[in-house]
């Protein structure tokens, strides 16, 4: 039997599996998944089918693959967040496995925060409990995400 949580241990395979509650849509190349906090409303993640070490591994149509589905998400951000721009990043330094964190800022966002990269706001920012996704504060907007997404994908393949 499967803890609330045990789906983090693997994204990629609980996703695989129907379990992980975080999954918007499958894409070409992978998963759109809402991401675990929404301190900036709308910030998802792009996980492969299966653990790459980085984005060099994947041949190059499955890269033009991934990297057009990380920007049909982040088009998404825009049409339904109407954030001021998208920030697009793969880093692999924590979970050592490809995956796009694709971030909508705003503008009222505090002004010292503008010039600088999401990750660092403070740990507070990441891991408090208001900002945590939750089904009920958010699932209208992992719906509304979902439905531009797939609309978005029609017209892109």
């Amino acid at each position: 039997m499967m803890s609330n949580e045990d789906w983090k241990k693997d994204r990629i395979g609980s996703a695989h599996r129907g379990e992980n509650p975080m999954i918007i849509t499958k894409m070409k190349s992978g998963f759109a998944m809402i991401g675990d906090t929404q301190f900036l409303p709308g910030y998802c993640v792009l996980l492969p089918f299966k653990k790459y070490g980085s984005l060099e591994e994947l041949d190059f149509k499955q890269r033009s693959d991934y990297l057009l589905d990380m920007s049909l998400i982040g088009e998404a951000i825009l049409n339904v967040c109407e954030p001021r721009r998208v920030n697009y990043s793969i880093y692999g330094n924590t979970d050592a496995y490809l995956h796009a964190h694709v971030f909508p800022r705003y503008n009222w966002e505090p002004e010292e925060r503008i010039p600088y990269p999401v990750w660092q706001y403070s740990s507070e920012k990441w891991r408090n409990p208001e900002y945590q996704y939750s089904h009920e504060t958010h699932g209208e907007l992992k719906e509304k995400l979902n439905n531009e997404i797939n609309e978005l994908m029609k017209k892109a393949y």
